[in-house]
């Protein structure tokens, strides 16, 4: 069956319908990674969001639900080159079209990515619809994309309550990556209240990564602000590091199309040492908005020399933008684990 990608340009492209056939309109996006489509998936930060990958052939090494960064799919829509037919692995359980169809996720296959991922560069994200209607109206739908909107995604797909994590079973791999390290880690819903947290009297903690706009989580910054004066460590990724960025006054925007995939270039800027990390956000910290006696930049990214971590002064607190918990990879920034068990150990 054909299917459809409409970009809110006006640009059309013409493919093969995977997975469901429903229609969606949601903000596209690209990523540049090589392997871990499964993480992609289940990687919360893509809820409100259409993934286009790069990589051409997509799905060769099938679905394996260990693999899994949570226990569902995030994204609105798949957005592939070429949809492998006969995955080949030992661990192979499921192929990614039978993976989308049980999940009702729409997708397209057979379009020209690298034309799409390159009118994403050059004219900056963009909504669009994937539509098996060959008598689609663009005069109708093109307003209805310029009209979307994430919205709080944040809040509509947190977990709904409080629960322990013990052991090396997670499939979260943030709190995975704690986990190996011989912490117990409880996970919380993004709108607890920072006293809540507190009294639990935890040893640090943990902002983790998440989807959206976060200048949207106008209540969660207040928490967040109460936990940046607590004397508790902290250490976040990805949104969170934005988060704790609003919550000390400084300000986040949108970039022109985001850093998503697995081989994005880091500096540290004490050491000077550079680590291929894995990405996936739209927003980052403006370092102009910054007070230098709450925070300063403690890591730049080399290709476009934005923000990518945040070293807060006088306090046990320390932000990434990237995910030094990547999973298949690179893993060349998880000792920053380390840094924060360090951490944690000394403030006891």
């Amino acid at each position: 069956m054909k299917a459809f990608l409409i970009l809110e340009d006006g640009t059309v492209f013409t493919g093969t319908s995977i997975g469901s056939k429903k229609e969606i309109i949601s903000e596209i996006v690209f990523n540049t990674s090589m392997t871990g489509y499964l993480e992609v998936h289940t990687d919360p930060s893509y809820a409100g969001q259409a993934v286009c990958m790069t990589y051409p052939l997509i799905g060769n090494y099938g679905i394996c639900h260990e693999d899994q960064e949570s226990l569902r799919p995030w994204p609105d829509g798949y957005i592939v080159r070429e949809l492998s037919r006969i995955p080949s692995n030992f661990r192979c359980e499921d192929t990614v079209q039978n993976f989308l169809k049980k999940y009702d996720i729409p997708g397209i296959a057979g379009i020209d990515t690298r034309a799409l991922t390159k009118i994403l560069r050059e004219k900056g994200t963009m909504n669009g619809m994937i539509t098996t209607n060959e008598s689609y109206n663009l005069d109708e739908i093109i307003p209805k994309l310029k009209e979307y909107t994430t919205g709080k995604v944040v809040e509509r797909d947190t977990c709904e309550e409080k629960h322990v994590l013990k052991g090396n079973g997670a499939k979260e791999n943030i709190a995975k990556s704690l986990n190996e390290r011989g912490c117990e880690v409880t996970i919380y819903p993004a709108a607890t209240p920072a006293e809540e947290i507190l009294k639990s009297n935890p040893d640090g903690i943990m902002l983790s990564n998440g989807p959206g706009d976060p200048k949207e989580c106008v209540s969660i910054i207040k928490e967040v602000k109460k936990l940046y004066d607590s004397e508790v460590p902290i250490f976040a990724i990805c949104l969170g590091h934005q988060l704790m960025a609003l919550a000390t006054g400084a300000d986040t925007k949108k970039m022109k199309f985001g850093h998503r995939g697995g081989n994005h270039p880091v500096k540290d800027l004490e050491t000077g040492r550079v680590y291929i990390s894995s990405q996936n956000h739209g927003y980052m910290v403006d370092t102009d908005t910054l007070d230098q006696d709450v925070a300063v930049p403690a890591f730049e990214n080399v290709n476009d020399k934005t923000n990518e971590g945040l070293k807060y002064i006088g306090k046990n607190i320390f932000t990434v933008q990237f995910h030094p918990e990547a999973c298949p990879g690179p893993q060349d920034s998880g000792y920053l684990f380390d840094r924060f068990m360090k951490m944690m150990e000394e403030s006891k």
